[in-house]
């Protein structure tokens, strides 16, 4: 089969487009899934930067997002069958190869019918925002009725996600831009209040346009300046949660001082750790999402589609341009 796959960590230039090994049988909770369409993350660049930190094998085909069409199911799998349209995020990680190729092997629980409404490169778009922004809101800082939220980055993948749920929940939803651009995306996808990170002092401006008692919730989607950030612009007792590592020179003063409750997300965990209740999980919000895009609830943004053969240069215009939604590759 097709695929791009790297033998060594690097730059864009480690990424080789081939014929690579077919697939092997499926596992007995395995499904082979013809990709139809894969996401572009972050993390996939982080992985191909960086191999030696994650449980990859090499030759390490990346990925972790795909929407496809179930080809075989292993024995013990009963709620899918070859024909079924599906989408999903599952890491390369503990033997399993990713979603930059023709065919994947799938853990039948990380997956969930793909919306009708929406295309294989929509919803290939989809799993891996929408899991880390419902994990991080519902979950982790459990968002209720009436809050409201800072999510920073608002027109990224896993911002422009938040803001939906964070809307969908009841929420009021502040949210940080670098362009009109990017503010006029994020004012349609509900947001009440939009802040200029380039031009304006984020903090000020939060404590302003909540009458200086800061917000329930603080979301950091962007790394470690950022996250330093949102313990100025929390109530007391609020939450911050974020999607990156702390730095060591993180200070730690002004959260004691408020008494946050400090939350990391992570939604590879589950296929990190092995965890299968927690893989059910994602799966479930999955199907819930699926539901909400074919209500008309959700929507996912495609910045630009690149074909597979295309993935470095993919690649390096996630890295260089930031772009409002995602990246997607067609296959």
């Amino acid at each position: 089969m097709k695929a791009i796959y790297f033998n060594t960590g690097g730059t864009t230039d480690v990424l080789q487009h081939g014929e690579v090994e077919s697939l092997s049988q499926c596992g007995d909770k395995q499904v082979l899934i013809r990709i139809k369409a894969a996401g572009i993350n972050p993390i996939d660049c982080k992985i191909r930067t960086a191999p030696q930190r994650f449980p990859v094998t090499f030759p390490v085909i990346p990925g972790c997002d795909g929407a496809g069409i179930v080809e075989s199911v292993g024995t013990q799998v009963k709620n899918f069958q070859p024909g079924d349209e599906v989408y999903f995020s599952q890491p390369g990680f503990n033997n399993r190869q990713g979603t930059y190729a023709e065919y994947v092997l799938v853990d039948a629980s990380l997956l969930a019918l793909k919306p009708r409404s929406l295309s294989f490169e929509q919803a290939a778009a989809a799993p891996l925002v929408f899991i880390t922004a419902w994990e991080a809101l519902h979950d982790r800082a459990r968002l209720t009725k009436g809050q409201t939220v800072l999510i920073h980055a608002g027109a990224g993948g896993v911002g422009h996600a938040a803001i939906q749920l964070a809307k969908l929940a009841g929420a009021k939803v502040i949210t940080t831009v670098s362009s009109e651009e990017k503010a006029h995306f994020v004012q349609q996808l509900g947001a009440d209040y939009i802040i200029n990170y380039r031009t304006h002092n984020v903090t000020a401006e939060v404590l302003q346009w909540t009458d200086g008692n800061g917000v329930d919730i603080a979301f950091d989607t962007v790394g470690p300046e950022v996250l330093q950030s949102c313990f100025g612009c929390v109530k007391p007792y609020g939450d911050v949660v974020t999607i990156l590592q702390p730095s060591p020179e993180t200070d730690w003063s002004e959260a004691r001082k408020r008494n946050v409750r400090f939350s990391l997300e992570l939604m590879l965990s589950p296929v990190l750790l092995e965890l299968e209740e927690a893989k059910r999980y994602q799966g479930e919000i999955l199907r819930q999402c699926a539901a909400l895009f074919d209500e008309n609830k959700l929507t996912v943004k495609i910045a630009r589609t690149f074909a597979l053969a295309d993935a470095a240069a993919a690649q390096q215009y996630l890295e260089q341009n930031q772009p409002a939604g995602k990246i997607i590759l067609a296959l």
